[in-house]
């Protein structure tokens, strides 16, 4: 009994030791041990250190619950027994307003890092994962007792948690720097940051922020005795509560999915491994010869059957004897109504020229007094050299788009820029302190250089200008966002990392023995933080521009690979200009200002330095000094066809009488009859307000000198090789050559003018302008022809008969002619005696058509590789200073800015309605700033470089209520910088679920003024002035948000193509977006605008454009030929076809000669169409007058009687006047006006003396059997009824 009652007694005891160690394990398994508590001594400056403590958590006071709540809610429970005070609560609050800023707008990503600072803080089991390995004795003059100050401490952290907050913030976006968050925080470059060197630096002491050192190790294994932090994460995917939602996609790449991929581009339209349009053109011209060869064999063999001879021409003739007379048969009605159309404009004409020359004097004055009102209206005149009215239309997209942006936000600012290499310079090598790779710096970036930049930098700054006695300095037409408050100037130079002054790019800091930080130390931090107001280095020194905005690297570096700005081998400077469109004076002293710019830096000597510039106003000055240099050029082409025609006219009989047959008087009334059109057509339209272009000045004499001289040699020549009929009187015989040849140029001027003045139909105001002016010039030029010419042609043919000196024509020649004399040219002779008869033989014939064909089915398979646009190298002098800053955009890294404008009528203060815009959590994924996002990922593509800067997201980071940005003073109501240290001033919305969530309604235009008028400050760099002021339009009285918009920039963009492209894809994402938004039936939509927009928007349609306009003016050339050629369609068509094959072949040369399609080349084009028409329709008219019996003779009359005209008056007159041009300065002279007036010239004598006779042999209209009797009638009983079919 007794061992059993003494048995129970040992068990019980054992049992006591037994929950004795069961209750001591769990004690110390889950003790609560702090490292810390408190702050105590000062580290540096305002940074304090912690205290060291081993003891239990402290109870928290109530003042601190409030800030417990908004920091570390997790540790709100029970008595909130933490090892932090509320000192330290308040520090750790200060210290994350920067992180809080960025990467709030992810809220699982601020989630994370804010658990890893707070377990850090207050965590009550500090002990398990915080290891204190260095301490300082401090001595509490408060509490009078000594305690240790901790300097350095070990955090063991899981590996699993590093790497899911970094995953969970890696993507997160800084909307107004357009870079990844993490870029700002981790102390280098996003894409070289990790989960373990963000960390690091976060807690390195180096960084400037950390009081003292602490070194992560990261484990999630137990490391002596150390349990590391592993706390449960959030992914970017996951909501952190109930409340908020995961982060957005912009910020979270596994929300979005897979990248967007750009579409593939369109297969290349092959056949046989060859260009289509190659392969199609060839075919179609081997199966044209086979076809044609086959049918010339054809009629050969047909000939020789029927014993033809062989000279007899193939044609519908061709069965019948050569001096068959082919007016046998029937009258159509046709064929009447043309003779009387005919011989009406004959007889008219004939009067008319007939009265001219009895009345000169008064037809004369008449034309003097014309020319003299329709040129008073140069009183009127107003020159056009704006750009932008001279490409864009009116009502174009592009310029309605522009003067909205420019109504709502302001004009685009003036660019002033500058590329800076040191050719003279050596790249250095940088070592960092303590350790790091080495770091290699660009030959622009060493000190010595930088210095020396800075310079020629403050030189600009301090440039003044004199308008009207007034100074003009830089600050008077600079932008400045942050004015009145920083009246700054924006300078986007790498130079403003270092504020732009010589003393803080001195700035280092270190010891006797290693220099910790310098110049080169903060130009790596800013490059990645631009807005960063602290480069946490040694120096302290702010990367903010001192206009109070971030300079981003690839704006001011250039010639760098990847990222790596170190590497850069130019420096890029910019100064942007208040553009003043409305404004004349302000505009006045801006472009004084710039004059200035470019005579200093024109004449800066610096041999170490290599400077390309360009200024807003440079490419219209160096146009207008390349159109003052090419005068002396142009004036020689004139005066080159000025002495050939007044020498030509004339026909010298012998030596004797040269200066009486010459008639160069009368070369030079006709000229000065053509130059009188022009101004004539200048002063009328000026009367009504029409502005004269270059083009204008430039283009239209050439055009009218062509087609007036053609009209000239035509009269002239006609007339010395008719011979006077007996007892015809002078004015009869004028007037009766005036009537043979004035309904050709009534054909050649009127289908001329209708073709021009149905080109004012376009679009584009150059091609529209010179269309109007051209056709009024053409017109004017022929009725002065026919008036004041003939009349001076009767008073010329006087003098010459009256043995009178041309010029001096009060002195008479001793040399006595009996008599009017037929004469005839040695040109003309040739053709008719050679050139014709040569052309026109049997074989000869089917080669020019080979040929020609041949040529045209080139052309037209080479048209669709015509480049599209305008080098903007092509438009400047070749000593021009531009032609050398164009030679170095290729180190520019950004492409223009490109606005994405959301226009006036979005509800923004609806949770709806900025989800469909913002970026950040909650925002749809097709949101306006997530869309733009999607572009930039595939840049390459969209031409969108960067995501956009959204001020919208800011503006939700920046009135957060656990941010310090967004306070008002308690009693007033008004705002409270973040920078005021004030009792006084209270969170803008409460620390509440609801405070938390974006402000609405009310509540969102509240503070939104506030937050565009707040200044960025070291505890806030959120602050909406600089970046978006002019960003917002608020209307009606701040009570509501009207037009805004969303800045990113294009991708680099060097060519024409590249600009077109950019244009093209930005439109089409601003459609995306507006269709995803749903706004066109609310009656609003998104644009991009860009400030070449409306320079290029001309080349989305320049295809359309060219292909209207040709085809107006071909249209209209062949109903008026049909008309005045006496209702002849056919005669009409083969001009048509003739003038469309000169057309296409231009085209062919355009691809040849590299000339790109652009509003100049289209009118050229469109003014080749009016010089075919000289070079075809005399040439058909004749053709179609001839009474011959054959198709060959007939075409080889109208050749031998206009070709020589038409070959002297044209091609002969333009082809010395051309061949002057080439010796131009200019690129534009010589690619837009010598290559193409040159190919417009051979092309049309070609097809028009060559082709065009041979294809009237073969296919030309039959002869009018009217016209035939009544030539019949008129020569019956003459000599010219046996000469009519010779």
């Amino acid at each position: 009994m007794g061992s059993l009652q003494g048995s129970p007694g040992q068990g019980g005891l054992g049992l006591l030791v037994l929950l004795f160690f069961l209750l001591l394990s769990p004690v110390r398994v889950f003790s609560q041990v702090c490292v810390w508590y408190g702050e105590c001594g000062v580290a540096s400056e305002d940074k304090r250190y912690n205290c060291a403590y081993d003891g239990p958590p402290i109870a928290l006071p109530e003042d601190g619950y409030d800030l417990m709540q908004e920091l570390c809610p997790g540790f709100f429970f029970g008595n909130v027994s933490t090892c932090c005070d509320v000192q330290q609560l308040q520090t750790l609050k200060n210290s994350l307003q920067l992180p809080l800023q960025f990467l709030s707008r992810c809220p699982s990503c601020f989630y994370n890092l804010i658990n890893l600072f707070c377990e850090l803080t207050c965590s009550p089991k500090q002990s398990d994962f915080l290891n204190v390995t260095s301490t300082i004795p401090y001595y509490d003059p408060v509490l009078k007792e000594n305690k240790s100050s901790i300097t350095e401490l070990q955090y063991f952290i899981g590996e699993r948690f590093a790497s899911a907050m970094y995953n969970a913030c890696k993507d997160v976006e800084a909307p107004s720097s357009n870079v990844k968050a993490l870029g700002l925080l981790c102390g280098k470059d996003a894409k070289d940051c990790n989960a373990t060197n963000w960390i690091e630096y976060m807690f390195s002491k180096d960084n400037g922020q950390t009081p003292f050192s602490i070194i992560p190790i990261f484990t999630d294994a137990a490391v002596h005795g150390m349990t590391p932090m592993n706390n449960a994460t959030k992914g970017c995917n996951e909501s952190t509560d109930d409340s908020t939602g995961p982060c957005s996609c912009q910020d979270c790449s596994i929300v979005c999915g897979p990248k967007p991929q750009p579409p593939p581009l369109p297969a290349p339209w092959l056949l046989f491994g060859l260009d289509a349009v190659y392969v199609i053109m060839w075919i179609s011209y081997m199966g044209f010869l086979l076809v044609f060869f086959a049918l010339v064999f054809g009629f050969w063999c047909y000939r020789r059957r029927n014993f033809v001879s062989e000279y007899t021409p193939i044609d519908s003739n061709a069965a019948f004897p050569a001096s068959t007379r082919p007016d046998h048969g029937k009258v159509t009605c046709g064929e009447k109504l043309g003779e009387r159309f005919e011989n009406g404009l004959k007889m008219t004409f004939t009067s008319w020229g007939a009265f001219c020359v009895r009345n000169p004097r008064p037809v004369i004055l008449f034309s003097v007094v014309f020319i003299a009102m329709c040129c008073s209206g140069f009183v009127y005149v107003r020159a056009t050299t704006n750009p932008v009215e001279l490409w864009s239309a009116p009502s174009s997209q592009a310029r309605r788009e522009k003067e909205y942006f420019d109504t709502h936000f302001g004009p685009f600012f003036r660019t002033e820029q500058l590329i800076i290499q040191a050719p003279n310079s050596h790249p250095e090598t940088y070592s960092p302190y303590p350790s790091g790779a080495d770091v290699p710096f660009g030959p622009p970036l060493t000190k010595e250089i930088l210095h020396q930049v800075l310079d020629l930098q403050n030189a600009i700054v301090n440039i003044t200008a004199s308008v009207d006695n007034e100074t003009v300095t830089l600050k008077d037409i600079c932008v400045a966002p942050l004015a009145p408050y920083n009246d700054n100037c924006t300078i986007l130079s790498v130079l403003n990392y270092f504020q732009n002054s010589h003393s803080v790019l001195d700035h280092s800091a270190g010891d006797e023995f290693f220099v910790f930080a310098d110049y080169h130390t903060h130009f790596l931090y800013c490059v990645r933080a631009p807005a960063s107001l602290n480069d946490t280095s040694f120096l302290h020194d702010p990367c903010l521009g001192t206009f109070g905005g971030p300079v981003f690297p690839w704006l001011v570096l250039g010639g760098y690979d990847g990222d790596n700005y170190n590497n850069a081998t130019a420096l890029i400077i910019t100064f942007p200009v208040n553009n003043y469109y409305n404004d004349s004076r302000k505009l006045t002293k801006a472009l004084a200002w710039e004059k200035e710019f470019i005579n200093l830096v024109k004449n800066y000597n610096n041999s170490n330095l290599s400077i390309s510039f360009s200024t807003e106003r440079s490419i219209e000055d160096e146009i207008n000094r390349e159109s003052r240099g090419d005068v002396v050029t142009v004036l020689i082409s004139y005066i080159v066809m000025f002495v050939y025609i007044s020498i030509a006219l004339g026909h010298i009989q012998s030596c004797r009488r040269l200066l009486v047959d010459s008639k160069i008087s009368l070369g030079i009334a006709g000229i000065l009859i053509v130059l009188s059109s022009v101004a004539c057509s200048i002063g009328i339209f000026s009367y009504f307000g029409v502005p004269v272009t270059l083009i204008v000045i430039e283009v239209i004499p050439f055009l009218v000198l062509a087609i007036g001289v053609d009209n000239i040699f035509i009269i002239v020549q006609t007339l010395q090789r008719d011979e006077r009929l007996q007892g015809e009187t002078l004015d009869k015989q004028i007037g009766r050559v005036l009537g043979e040849v004035a309904p050709s140029m009534l054909l050649s001027s009127f289908s001329e003018a209708v073709a021009f003045f149905l080109g004012t139909l376009s679009a584009m105001p150059a091609v529209r302008t010179f269309s109007l002016f051209a056709g009024a010039a053409v017109l004017i030029d022929f009725l002065l022809q026919v008036t004041c010419f003939v009349s001076l042609l009767g008073l010329d043919i006087r003098r010459q008969e009256r043995n009178r000196l041309d010029i001096l024509c009060c002195v008479q020649s001793s040399q006595e002619v009996s008599g009017a004399q037929r004469s005839q040219s040695s040109l003309f002779l040739f053709f008719k005696n050679l050139y014709a008869p040569y052309l026109l033989r049997d074989w000869m014939r089917p080669i020019v058509v080979a040929v020609f064909v041949g040529i045209l089915s080139f052309s037209a398979a080479v048209v669709h590789n015509v480049q599209i646009g305008l080098d903007q190298a092509l438009s400047m002098p070749d000593d021009s200073y531009v032609m050398d800053y164009f030679s170095q955009i290729k180190y520019l890294h950004a492409g223009p800015p490109v606005y994405f404008v959301l226009e006036e009528g979005h509800n923004y203060t609806s949770l709806e309605g900025q989800n469909m815009v913002c970026g950040g959590t909650g925002c749809n994924n097709n949101s306006l700033v997530q869309q733009i996002f999607n572009a930039a990922e595939i840049s390459s593509y969209t031409r969108i470089g960067y995501a956009s800067s959204s001020w919208i997201d800011d503006y939700f980071d920046w009135v957060k209520p656990q941010s310090s940005c967004c306070r008002v003073y308690n009693t007033t109501g008004q705002f409270c910088n973040a920078s005021v240290t004030d009792p006084s001033c209270t969170r803008c919305r409460p620390l509440t679920p609801e405070g938390k969530q974006r402000p609405q309604g009310e509540d969102f235009m509240r503070f939104l003024p506030m937050f565009l008028s707040d200044n960025p400050n070291l505890k806030c760099g959120k602050g909406g002035h600089a970046a978006y002021s002019s960003a917002v339009n608020l209307i009606n009285n701040h009570s509501a948000v009207g037009a805004t918009y969303f800045m990113t920039y294009h991708t680099v963009l060097k060519e024409s193509s590249d600009f077109i492209d950019a244009m093209k894809q930005a439109r089409v994402l601003a459609d995306n977006i507006t269709e995803a938004m749903g706004s066109r039936e609310k009656g609003y939509r998104v644009f991009p605008y860009s400030v070449f927009y409306v320079f290029y928007e001309q080349y989305l349609t320049i295809v359309h454009d060219a292909v209207f306009n040709l085809c107006i003016s071909l249209g209209s050339i062949f109903l008026v030929t049909a008309l005045l050629l006496g209702f002849e369609v056919w005669a009409a068509v083969v001009v048509s076809v003739t003038i469309a094959m000169i057309i296409i072949n231009m085209f062919g040369v355009m691809w040849l000669w590299g000339i790109s399609l652009n509003a100049v080349s289209l009118v050229n084009l469109v003014m080749s169409c009016g010089i075919a028409v000289e070079f075809c329709s005399h040439v058909t008219r004749a053709f179609t007058v001839s009474t011959k019996g054959s198709r060959v003779e007939r075409a080889q009359e109208a050749l031998a009687h206009m070709g020589s005209s038409v070959f002297s008056g044209i091609t002969l007159t333009k082809f010395g006047g051309i061949v002057v041009l080439a010796f131009s300065k200019s690129q534009i002279f010589k690619v837009f006006y010598f290559r193409m007036y040159l190919a417009m010239v051979l092309l049309g004598a070609a097809h028009g003396l060559v082709f065009l006779p041979v294809l009237l042999s073969y296919i030309g209209p039959s002869v009018n059997k009217a016209k035939t009797r009544a030539a019949q009638e008129r020569s019956r009983g003459t000599e010219r009824e046996r000469l009519l079919y010779f």
